[in-house]
């Protein structure tokens, strides 16, 4: 046998083997996932999916930068959002490795400012049991200065002001993106360096992610390859923009830019699965440092809090199932979660507010189960039938109140005459239709001819009947 043939017989063999073949339907299926839900304006960004050790799926859709028409890829810098607390809180625990913070310690020890603030701990801010107020609710609505927001800012009103904590501390669990505000500054503190520099130092370098850092785009904008900008739709259209476009006019991403430790960590799938792997490989914390970090908090009455340091945790019969977070921030939804039994990663990183993690769909597609919420398709019809079912619809039950459907490039588009929602649905037959809307939120409208030749509207969310109108 010569050696071209020899080749074809391995690559046979190969292709036949049952794990090869099991690998190759997961991947068409993802593909399938994906691609559908970006056809169907619900997913524009990065994926990775890895399990024991093999990447199933990698893969872009969309473009990083609409104006250039540049596409997503595994290479692609997303802003991270709220994902970006686990940084913050493994940084705390290096800090504790080296004896710099003490976990029970009072937070004004590291930030004196904060005296009406007394009682709270370090841990009362990893866990989201501090009782400080949302700086995106008071600080935000006060803050009317041209500048761009820092953590400073943040300090300043809450040192400078009345504000006092909404419950005791480890009364009860309420996230609040001020407590990794907060735990941002104290590593600048402690540490005597900047977020960014001292992040590079103790995580970034050492595990090669290269293509992770801290950025503020409007307050230190510089130039990065492969940055995708993080979109919403232009109103009433189906363009996309930043949410500080003029067409736009979403001023609060702009204004809060400054502000780190909540959010703004950037980086790639790719790097994010060096992260994953270096947890669980305990190349940075060792195993009774992670378990630390991955440990649920719990309040003065002994209950639970499935929340590590700045990871959700999950558990099953007493043992760890899962760990990681969900973000959504300035046009970016983001996801990471792992899954302990099954040595499973899930990453998707999306730079469209409408886009969607869907990790449910992704858990069920490779454990080979039917979904529980099987993806909507959409379906091709006729802008003419369409167009039938726009106008005002009476609600029976508040005759004040009109529901206003309108057409756009073959969706139809829900108001209110009080609220304009602008909420895009895609059909899925003739007469039903499927909501397009942050998060992937289950909403559906249904238009029903009636006997006196009326036309009734039903909207359900998750299958609850929740408004209805009649066209006359």
């Amino acid at each position: 046998m010569n050696c071209k043939n020899l080749i074809r017989v391995f690559l046979c063999l190969f292709l036949m083997h049952p794990g090869f073949a099991q690998q190759h339907k997961q991947r068409e299926r993802l593909d399938s996932l994906f691609t559908a839900l970006h056809a169907q304006n619900q997913f524009n960004g990065s994926v990775l999916i890895a399990e024991k050790g093999k990447v199933l799926y990698k893969a872009g859709k969309g473009y990083r930068n609409e104006a250039a028409k540049q596409l997503n890829d595994a290479e692609t810098v997303f802003e991270l959002a709220s994902c970006s607390k686990q940084f913050i809180g493994v940084g705390i625990a290096l800090l504790h490795r080296e004896g710099k913070i003490g976990y029970t310690e009072d937070i004004t020890r590291y930030l004196p400012e904060l005296g009406n603030f007394k009682g709270v701990k370090i841990y009362d801010l990893l866990h989201h049991s501090s009782g400080i107020p949302e700086f995106l609710a008071g600080f935000r609505q006060h803050w009317d200065k041209d500048e761009i927001a820092t953590n400073g800012d943040v300090i300043s009103y809450y040192a400078n002001g009345k504000d006092t904590l909404e419950f005791s501390p480890k009364a009860r669990y309420e996230y609040s993106n001020t407590n990794y505000a907060f735990l941002a500054a104290i590593i600048e503190r402690v540490s005597g360096q900047p977020l960014d520099d001292y992040l590079k130092k103790a995580i970034f370098k050492p595990l090669e992610m290269h293509h992770t850092f801290v950025y503020n785009r409007r307050l230190s904008p510089r130039n990065i390859p492969n940055y995708a900008y993080g979109y919403v739709w232009v109103p009433g259209s189906f363009e996309r923009a930043t949410e500080d476009d003029a067409r736009v006019g979403r001023t609060m991403a702009h204004r809060m830019d400054g502000i780190v430790g909540s959010a703004k960590i950037n980086s790639t799938v790719e790097d994010l699965y060096k992260w994953v792997n270096a947890l669980k490989g305990n190349q940075l914390l060792s195993q009774r440092e992670l378990e630390e970090v991955l440990q649920p908090g719990e309040t003065n009455d002994a209950e639970k809090i499935f929340y590590g340091f700045g990871f959700d945790v999950s558990h099953r019969n007493g043992k760890l199932f899962s760990y990681g977070h969900t973000g959504s921030w300035d046009g970016y939804i983001t996801l990471i979660y792992y899954n302990v039994p099954a040595d499973r990663t899930i990453i998707v990183l999306n730079n469209f507010d409408k886009g969607v993690c869907p990790y449910e769909d992704i858990v069920q597609l490779l454990d080979n189960n039917p979904a529980a919420y099987p993806l909507p398709k959409k379906a091709e019809v006729a802008d003419s039938i369409l167009q039938r079912l726009v106008g005002e619809y009476t609600d029976p039950d508040d005759p004040s109140a009109t529901h206003i459907i309108t057409y756009l490039n073959h969706h139809l588009v829900y108001n209110t005459d009080k609220v304009n929602w602008d909420m895009r649905f895609f059909p899925t037959s003739e007469n039903t239709f499927q909501a397009i809307r942050q998060g992937g939120t289950d909403g559906k409208m249904q238009f029903t001819q009636q006997q006196d030749g009326s036309l009734k509207l039903e909207m359900t969310q998750y299958g609850q009947l929740i408004g209805r109108g009649i066209r006359r």
